[in-house]
């Protein structure tokens, strides 16, 4: 997807689907997509509802914002996040359920199963609380997505990026899915994790190109 017009509308459509997935409520996650020298990113306090391909905002890489809204109180972390890692090409920020009480017990996802290789590596790490919006915050979000497409953050929620857009609001929803069944298998016991061996396997499957590969970048 290259065209900016398709690209405004597939943040807005995701928007609409990261709330009907459950994975957020109200208008507290955002999104962002690479768009030439800089982003598209979700206005803020926007209800998803009434949000239009327009209300999405342009910023350059140096913190510019183009448009009649203003951008997303959470724009430092993704203009961070897509400045810094050349690999990823969209930023799914929500505040899902399951992610957001192991964040509240600031509890990384650990190699309860296969799938958290789906984020880049054998664990998905929780970043330690700062104030939301600030710089401290994207700070401690780029240490925690050292070789990681995903994280937790500490009382707050979740962060999912990708190499487009399908392929982060996949893995959001993935990552939620890890962080229920890790909650359920806490409420019975300690689990037991993947060894490095049965994670290194996994971590090579995801590496090599999991199921048809990665959808185009949005």
């Amino acid at each position: 997807m290259t065209d900016e017009k398709d690209k405004r509308a597939a943040i807005v459509a995701a928007c609409r689907s990261m709330n009907a997935l459950g994975l957020n409520q109200g208008t507290s996650g955002n999104i962002s997509v690479r768009h030439g020298a800089g982003l598209l990113i979700t206005p803020s306090s926007i209800p998803y509802d009434v949000l239009a391909p327009e209300d999405i905002v342009f910023m350059e890489m140096d913190g510019t914002a183009h448009g009649a809204r203003r951008p997303s109180s959470e724009w430092r972390f993704h203009l961070d996040i897509l400045r810094s890692r050349t690999d990823l090409n969209a930023v799914v920020h929500a505040h899902a359920p399951y992610c957001t009480m192991l964040a509240i017990l600031h509890k990384p996802i650990p190699a309860v199963h296969y799938m958290v290789a789906a984020a880049g590596g054998g664990d998905i790490r929780c970043a330690p609380y700062a104030t939301f919006g600030t710089q401290a915050l994207s700070d401690l979000v780029l240490e925690a997505l050292e070789g990681r497409k995903a994280c937790l953050m500490a009382h707050h929620g979740m962060i999912a990026a990708e190499a487009g857009l399908d392929k982060a609001m996949w893995l959001a929803v993935e990552v939620e899915a890890l962080a229920r069944q890790y909650h359920g298998a806490l409420a019975i016991g300690t689990p037991p994790l993947l060894s490095e061996t049965e994670l290194a396997e996994a971590i090579a499957q995801f590496t090599g190109g999991y199921g048809q590969g990665n959808p185009t970048a949005t």
